[in-house]
């Protein structure tokens, strides 16, 4: 198996098998690689929580919607799998007292996964690096249980680190591998001192289940900001939903997200010539002949499309941009509104006047002023006065001081720009967070525990079926666990040093042979043949009897040969 591999044997035993020259460079770089390609494992996989949200951001960078999330998970997948089983056919060489001597076709395979990493995990810095919070973020939800899991895999590596302290023979290299081996142990040991999580707490001590907010409606189970999406989440009971207003070239307030039409409508088709126009200079009557809903069903955003009934499937098909007015119709009874707004090129008809005009459409609508978050911060003062009940919400972080002072009692944040201490500060100060956008239970769960009051999401229809916190576990309990993982995994690592020493310690002989033949280890083939010989007749020339057995190395250990001293041609032929 390790041959079809592409891995070589190497039949000389050095009696410290890690690879040498070349080789232990290939070895370090085949090390470094596993560890790059697990942390961009682990960071693509967590960021699930945010694929859509990657998607439209590389959608505004390329001009057209593809969903690059899973190729780049299944490429990471592949990459990160073909290095471990690397790494295991190394360590299994090792595990045997044998080199490794890595094909090339490996090494370009390697070399390529390495730099691949690199660049991707540099484009992420550089263009998402508010992204790299989500990793600190889910170590809170998963740091315990991977602590134990590297408790395992150090512990299994004990046998290697055994067997290889077992075989080397000088003492200055048994003591730089033990102390580094000690040193990742002792480490890996007091790693939970700085592990911390909302979750690690008391039961009696968790919050009531953060309220979940729609957000524009209910995206993964019919097009955005469409009435159809609104009308979902009425039906999933969520506590509000969110939505984004845009007003028309004639005055009229609707739904959209992006600047343009291009992405959730079919601008392109009915009106190719102004596809890049921004959607607020579109007249209503031109955008009600736009369709909403196919470009859901075509791109499937969320991969929820093929799970929609037939009814649904059609209606979501059908849907056309949303009026606010239709919306609030909709939400106004039971649910709260959180509202943002898009700023209006400056050549817009009603630049200076939208803000009037959209609190006219919400004040006419009928919902309740104390269900409407206002979020933008123009014209705050005019708000006020016209609707003295909505509640004021920012989208900035601020000190809880400077929020009182402007009148806030709400912020809309995103989830990696809050602390659980922002949390309990901002509760303190009676000041409501909402965190956008919680889509995955694992996160969710993560921010119950940190006592946020309320989330916007995607998936309001997952998250309403999450009756508790994935996991949550009482101090006393975590600690014992962390205490009984370390004292199992040091009484095998002791155990398993104990028996290698004794099982290799047995073996491993001095004779000269030996030892000059450890010395010349870097030597070719050729080399320590003749070195073999020399020793040979030095010990008949020493006096050594005919029927003296000498030791001879074969390539699997030590074999007793008869020679005599005038016996050099069937000495020559043996050796050869």
């Amino acid at each position: 198996l390790v041959s079809a591999a592409g891995i070589k044997w190497d039949p000389v035993d050095t009696g410290f098998s890690f690879p040498l020259q070349w080789e232990r460079l290939w070895f370090l770089i085949l090390t470094s690689s596993f560890f790059l390609t697990l942390v961009w494992f682990y960071f693509w996989w967590e960021v699930h929580n945010d694929y859509n949200e990657i998607n439209w951001f590389l959608y505004n960078r390329m001009g057209y919607w593809s969903d690059w999330s899973i190729p780049i998970l299944v490429t990471t997948a592949a990459g990160f799998t073909y290095i471990t089983m690397l790494l295991i056919l190394a360590l299994c060489h090792i595990a045997v007292g044998q080199q490794m001597n890595l094909h090339w076709l490996h090494k370009i395979g390697l070399v390529t996964t390495l730099i691949t990493t690199v660049v991707t995990m540099s484009s992420i810095a550089q263009l998402w690096d508010d992204e790299w919070e989500m990793v600190f973020i889910s170590l809170q939800a998963t740091a315990p249980f991977l602590h134990i899991g590297a408790l395992a895999a150090v512990t299994a590596l004990s046998w290697l680190v055994a067997g290889q302290f077992a075989r080397t023979e000088k003492a200055t290299s048994q003591m730089l591998m033990f102390s580094a081996y000690l040193a990742v142990v002792v480490a890996l040991y007091l790693v939970p001192l700085t592990i911390s999580s909302p979750c690690i707490m008391e039961k009696k001590a968790l919050g009531p289940k953060p309220a979940i907010l729609g957000h524009r409606g209910a995206p993964m189970l019919a097009p955005e900001n469409t009435l159809m999406s609104f009308q979902k989440a009425v039906e999933q009971k969520v506590y509000g939903v969110q939505a984004d207003v845009v007003l028309s070239y004639d005055g009229v307030p609707f739904l959209m997200h992006d600047k343009t039409l291009r992405r959730t409508t079919n601008v392109e088709e009915v009106f190719p010539e102004r596809a890049y126009e921004h959607s607020s200079m579109f007249n209503w009557t031109d955008l009600e002949k736009l369709n909403a809903g196919e470009w859901f069903l075509q791109n499937d955003p969320f991969w929820t499309a093929g799970s929609l009934s037939r009814a649904d499937y059609l209606e979501a098909a059908n849907q056309s941009v949303c009026k606010l007015e239709d919306m609030l119709e909709v939400i106004k009874d039971n649910t709260s509104l959180i509202l943002n707004f898009q700023d209006l090129p400056a050549a817009h008809p009603y630049y200076s006047t939208y803000i009037n005009i959209t609190l006219e459409t919400i004040l006419a609508s009928g919902i309740r002023q104390q269900a409407v978050m206002w979020l933008p911060d123009m014209e705050r003062q005019l708000v006020r006065q016209v609707a003295p009940g909505f509640q004021q919400t920012s989208g900035l972080k601020l000190d809880a001081e400077r929020l009182r002072e402007k009148g806030i009692v709400k912020l809309n944040l995103r989830y990696t720009k809050v602390t659980s201490e922002d949390v309990r500060d901002y509760t303190m100060a009676n000041l409501s967070v909402n965190l956008y956008t919680v889509n995955e239970p694992w996160l969710f769960s993560i921010l119950w525990c940190a006592g946020v009051p309320s989330v916007t999401s995607d998936s309001s229809h997952v998250l309403q079926k999450v009756p508790f916190p994935i996991w949550l576990m009482p101090p006393d309990e975590y600690h014992l666990i962390w205490i009984t993982s370390d004292l199992i995994s040091f009484l095998v690592i002791v155990g398993v040093f104990i028996f290698q020493k004794w099982r290799l310690g047995s073996i491993r002989t001095y004779n000269p042979e030996q030892i000059m033949l450890s010395a010349a280890v870097r030597r070719s083939s050729q080399d320590v043949k003749i070195m073999k010989e020399k020793l040979i007749f030095s010990e008949i020339n020493n006096g050594v009897e005919t029927t003296d057995e000498l030791s001879f190395c074969s390539e699997n250990g030590f074999a007793n040969e008869m020679v005599t001293p005038t016996d050099h041609r069937d000495t020559k032929l043996r050796l050869n």
